[in-house]
C-alpha cells in the first residue's frame, strides 16, 4: 500500500509572504548558459574523465569545440577502430568509463569493433556519436543511419539527445549504465543542430553505483562449502577489481594456501610469482590447468562467469553435480556455462572485504592439491635458454632476454592470435591490470591498447606483442603514439601467415593452405617513417642486441621502439 499526498487546495497551498520582494524589482539571477556540447564536456569533466580518444567529424563540432578549454586531453587518432579500442582499454584499466568519440555512418560503423569488444570483455565504455541534423532526420540525409537499430544488441544503452536540456543528465546516465550491473559498453547519439542549443549549463549530479556484497547467509554458504572442500579453486577475472582488492584476496589466498587461476588474457590479479597462482585457463590453455575445471570439488569465480571459453565451447564443469560458486554483480549471470550451486551479487572488491572476515584452518589437502599445482605452473612459465641458436630468430628467446629486464609494474597487451601464447607462458604480470588484452578474440586491438596503456600510465614499461597479420589493422595508430609521447615497446612477430586460422586449417583441412599466408612489409621501417625506433631482426643471434637497442631507444630519447622479429611458421609457445 503506497502513500499519496492529499489533494492540493486553496486550504493547504502555501501562504504567499508579505515581505517577499516584488519580482519586477528583483529579478532572479539567470542561470549560466552554454551549448549542450559545451555542457557535455563540462559533465565528463564533473565525472572524473581525463583523456578522450577522438576521430573528429563536422557532426559534433561543438563537442570538439568544448574540449578546447577543458582539463581533459583530446587524443586525436587516425581511425575510428583504433579510437574505440583505445577507449575500450582505458576502460579496462580505470574505474570510469573510457570515452570515444566518432562521426556518423561510416565512422561509427568503424568504430562497431570496440564495442563489441566491450560488450563482450564487459568493459565500461561511452562512445559520442555524432549524427545528422535532428531537422534531417528520415530524409536519408548524408551519412545517416539508425543509431538504435546499429548498436542496440551490442551495448548496454543507446541514447541519443534530442532535447538539447538534457545533455547533462544523458551524460550522467550513460555513466551511470556503463558501470553499474555488469559493466559494458554505452553509445550516446549527438545530433548536430541540437548540440549547438544553448542551454541552461547546470551540471547533473553523478549517479551512484551498486556494489552487492555477501549477506550473513552468503557469508556462512561460502564458509560451509569452503571447510567441506578438499580441492577449492578461485578462478578470477573481468575488469571491475582495484589493485586494493587484487592484493587482499591474494594475502587471503596465500594465508589459507588455496589455489587461483586467471581467466584468458586477464593475468595479474594474482601476482604470477604468488605461491597461489596456478596459470591462466581458456583457450589454448596451458596443459597444467587443463584439467583443474573438472578436479577441484569448489569452484569459485569472481569478477566473471564460467563461459564459452573458459569451459572449452561449454563442454568443461557441465554436470550439475559439480559445486559452483559464481561472484558478479550481474544478477543475470548473463554467458554462465554449466552448474551454479550459489550466487553471490557483489562486485570483486566488495566480496573480498567480506570473504577476508572468514579465518579457516589450513588443511592439509590445501596445500599438497595448491603445491602441486603451482610446481606446474614455475615450470610451466620457467623462461627458455637466452643464449641465442644459430638459426632463425625465435619468440623463446626474446621473451628470455626480455623478462629479466622488466620491472615489477611491467604491463603487456594484447590483440589476438597464437602470438600471444608466448606472454601468457612467460610475461610477469605482478598487478592488477597488467595484461590489457582483448579477450572477445578481436585482432588490431595490441597496437591501440598498448597507446592506451602508455599514456594512462607514463613511467612504465607497456610491452604489446603484435602479430603479423594484427599489427597492420591498426598499427597506423603508431602515428599516434608519436603525436602524443607513448612509448610502448611493439614487437611484431612475423611468421608470414594467420596463424591461428592456420591451425585450425590443418586440423580440419590438412595440407590444404588456403586463405592464411602473407607477404609483408618492413614493419621496423614503418616504425621509423612513424617517427619512432625500428629494428628488423632475423637471426636469433641479433635478438639480444635488438632489445637493448629498443629499451635504450624509449628510455633515452622518449620514442616508442619496435622489434620486427622474422620468425619460422608452425612454432609455438605451448
Amino acid at each position: 500500500m503506497t502513500a499519496t499526498a492529499p489533494p492540493r487546495s486553496e486550504s493547504n497551498l502555501p501562504e504567499e509572504s508579505s515581505s517577499a520582494p516584488d519580482a519586477a524589482q528583483a529579478p532572479a539571477a539567470s542561470p549560466t548558459k552554454k551549448s549542450a556540447g559545451h555542457v557535455i564536456v563540462d559533465s565528463l569533466v564533473a565525472h572524473g574523465v581525463t583523456r578522450s580518444y577522438v576521430v573528429p567529424g563536422e557532426s559534433f563540432l561543438d563537442v570538439l569545440d568544448g574540449l578546447h578549454d577543458s582539463p581533459i586531453e583530446t587524443i586525436v587518432c587516425r581511425h575510428e577502430g583504433g579510437a574505440a579500442y583505445m577507449a575500450e582499454a582505458d576502460g579496462k584499466m580505470n574505474q570510469l568509463p573510457g570515452i570515444a568519440m566518432v562521426t556518423r555512418g561510416p565512422g561509427a560503423a568503424n568504430a562497431h569493433v570496440g564495442l563489441h569488444t566491450a560488450w563482450q570483455d564487459s568493459t565500461p565504455m561511452v562512445l559520442f556519436v555524432g549524427l545528422i541534423p535532428f531537422a534531417h532526420r528520415d530524409r536519408e540525409a548524408f551519412q545517416e543511419f539508425d543509431i538504435k537499430s546499429w548498436f542496440d544488441t551490442g551495448a548496454k544503452r543507446v541514447m541519443v539527445l534530442d532535447h538539447a536540456e538534457r545533455a547533462s543528465e544523458i551524460v550522467a546516465e550513460a555513466m551511470f549504465a556503463a558501470m553499474n550491473g555488469r559493466p559494458g559498453p554505452v553509445v550516446v547519439g549527438l545530433p548536430e543542430d541540437i548540440i549547438q542549443q544553448e542551454i541552461d549549463a547546470t551540471i547533473h549530479p553523478k549517479i551512484p553505483v551498486a556494489t552487492g556484497g555477501m549477506t550473513v547467509t552468503d557469508w556462512k554458504a561460502l564458509k560451509a562449502a569452503l571447510q567441506a572442500a578438499e580441492k577449492p579453486l578461485f578462478v578470477v577475472g573481468g575488469n571491475d577489481w582495484t589493485q586494493e582488492g587484487a592484493t587482499a584476496l591474494t594475502n587471503w589466498l596465500e594465508e589459507h594456501n588455496i589455489p587461483a587461476a586467471a581467466e584468458w588474457r586477464c593475468e595479474g590479479t594474482i601476482p604470477f610469482d604468488s605461491p597461489s597462482y596456478v596459470g591462466p585457463i581458456g583457450y589454448g590453455r596451458p596443459k597444467p590447468t587443463y584439467n583443474l575445471l573438472e578436479e577441484t570439488d569448489l569452484l569459485i569465480f569472481v569478477g566473471t562467469v564460467p563461459g564459452d571459453v573458459i569451459t572449452d565451447g561449454f563442454l568443461v564443469r557441465q554436470d550439475w553435480g559439480k559445486k559452483n560458486f559464481l561472484v558478479t554483480i550481474d544478477p543475470s549471470l548473463r554467458g554462465r556455462s554449466g552448474p551454479v550451486s550459489y550466487q553471490i551479487v557483489a562486485k570483486p572488491d566488495v566480496f573480498v572485504r567480506d570473504l577476508v572476515m572468514i579465518n579457516l584452518p589450513v588443511r592439509e589437502e590445501w596445500t599438497a592439491w595448491t603445491e602441486r599445482m603451482r610446481g606446474e605452473q614455475e615450470k610451466f612459465a620457467a623462461l627458455p635458454p637466452a643464449a641465442p641458436t644459430d638459426g632463425p630468430a625465435r619468440m623463446d628467446t626474446l621473451m628470455a632476454n626480455l623478462v629479466p629486464t622488466l620491472p615489477e609494474d611491467a604491463m603487456i597487451t594484447l590483440g589476438a592470435g597464437e602470438h600471444t601464447n608466448w606472454a601468457h607462458r612467460y610475461f610477469p604480470t605482478q598487478r592488477y591490470a597488467s595484461m590489457i588484452s582483448a579477450r572477445n578474440g578481436s585482432m588490431g586491438y595490441s597496437i591501440p591498447s598498448a597507446i592506451a596503456a602508455s599514456l594512462a600510465n607514463p613511467g612504465r614499461r607497456v610491452v604489446t606483442i603484435a602479430g603479423d597479420g594484427e599489427f597492420l589493422m591498426n598499427g597506423q595508430e603508431l602515428a599516434t603514439a608519436a603525436q602524443y609521447g607513448a612509448t610502448p615497446l611493439v614487437i611484431v612477430m612475423d611468421n608470414q601467415e594467420y596463424g591461428t586460422i592456420r591451425s585450425h586449417q590443418e586440423r580440419q583441412y590438412p595440407h590444404r593452405v588456403s586463405g592464411t599466408q602473407l607477404r609483408n612489409p618492413d614493419f621496423a621501417l614503418m616504425a621509423q617513417a612513424f617517427g619512432g625506433y625500428g629494428v628488423r631482426v632475423e637471426r636469433d643471434a641479433d635478438v639480444p642486441a635488438a632489445i637493448d637497442a629498443a629499451l635504450r631507444a624509449i628510455d633515452q630519447d622518449g620514442t616508442f621502439a619496435l622489434i620486427h622479429l622474422i620468425v619460422e611458421q608452425r612454432v609455438k609457445a605451448y
